[in-house]
């Protein structure tokens, strides 16, 4: 298979669908990489590093999407990039298309093949392409967090872990997830005041029993949420439905309760934000205020640390690569029902049923399109 990468053209992302090794893998089994120049430099990775992995250079994007039969990527594609997708190629990268009616046009139009990282599952119900990026951006949302509390960025000027005499910071954090967790260790570890809501007595469990008295656990109920994001210096968004718009769970009345410049971290922009007055920011200009409380809500966190992020990434993403170029996308789908669970698009048609629901159009079993 012809497979290719480009460089990626989203407001200030550094990350790149392949690293050198992961096209040196790709040509060992037999398969042709084409590769944009310049693809790699974000992550410190430069075009002689490809070469030298038996990838071949490319001027531009144009050149790579005009002749490979899979496109590896990281974030959504933006306009210019859908517009040169054709029927029957194959798109590996996170989509997050729930949020996003424009993206979901222009894929359907294209007729390509669109595989969404974020919807992959596991044997366990997890989502093994989106865990490596949701631990990125669980422990940047701390960082990110912190920096927004000082007084110089618009907030509280609240240091997280306090001093001896002076107490720490309080930070709420929505969701025991893979996201929240990080976000917990993180802060707790810096010495805040740290409280996790969820829904699931299971997860509440599993936390209490790993944080022991290093964070508290409460059931995420309106009251609670209410409760906690009042008292809160800093608020971690955490929530995730796989492939479904996320819940607006803190709302903009919400605001009004909080400390004038505490700081709202929404982890979740990419599926629309669990915050009411959450909107897509970028790492040029992360953050803005609505009531006095600052917002961050960076709609690609982990690509401020893209070295890391990226090399995390191909860790998960390499293995599936390699099967769709080694059987084709029909076959590796086939055999494998949660690399099926990946499908959004198929030739026009909408193969996520949450996507589907979420945007009101008609949804196609995934199913279908290996018949």
């Amino acid at each position: 298979m012809i497979v290719g990468t480009v460089k990626e053209i989203k407001n200030h992302e550094y990350r790149v669908g392949l690293t050198p090794e992961s096209v040196f893998e790709l040509t060992a089994h037999g398969h042709r990489v084409l590769v944009e120049s310049g693809a790699g430099d974000g992550i410190g990775a430069h075009d002689a590093l490809y070469a030298d992995a038996g990838g071949e250079i490319v001027p531009t994007a144009r050149d790579v999407f005009a002749t490979a039969e899979m496109i590896v990527k990281v974030k959504e594609p933006q306009a210019d990039e859908r517009a040169m997708l054709r029927p029957g190629q194959i798109l590996y990268t996170y989509l997050h298309l729930a949020p996003d009616p424009d993206q979901t046009r222009d894929l359907l139009a294209s007729g390509a093949i669109c595989i969404a990282y974020e919807t992959v599952t596991d044997g366990s119900g997890g989502l093994p392409l989106l865990k490596p990026m949701s631990q990125v951006a669980g422990r940047m949302a701390i960082q990110a967090g912190a920096t927004a509390l000082e007084k110089a960025n618009g907030g509280r000027g609240v240091l997280l872990g306090g001093v001896p005499g002076v107490l720490p910071a309080k930070v709420c954090v929505i969701g025991g997830g893979v996201v929240g967790f990080n976000a917990a260790q993180m802060a707790a570890g810096l010495g805040a005041d740290v409280t996790i809501l969820d829904r699931s007595p299971e997860v509440l469990e599993r936390l209490g029993i790993y944080f022991e008295a290093r964070a508290k656990t409460r059931f995420s109920n309106r009251a609670n949420l209410a409760e906690c994001v009042a008292d809160a210096d800093l608020v971690i968004g955490a929530v995730l439905i796989p492939g479904a718009a996320a819940p607006k769970l803190v709302s903009a009345d919400m605001l009004k309760t909080m400390k004038k410049g505490a700081v709202l971290v929404d982890v979740a922009i990419d599926q629309g934000g669990c915050f009411e007055t959450s909107h897509p920011t970028t790492h040029a200009d992360p953050t803005y205020v609505v009531d006095g409380i600052v917002h961050y809500c960076v709609a690609n966190m982990p690509g401020g640390v893209a070295r890391t992020s990226t090399y995390a990434l191909n860790n998960v993403t390499l293995p599936h690569a390699l099967r769709i170029a080694d059987l084709g996308w029909k076959e590796a789908l086939r055999s494998d029902p949660h690399l099926m669970n990946g499908l959004n698009v198929w030739e026009g048609q909408i193969t996520y049923r949450a996507v589907a629901e979420a945007l009101g159009l008609a949804y196609t079993p995934a199913e279908q399109s290996v018949a």
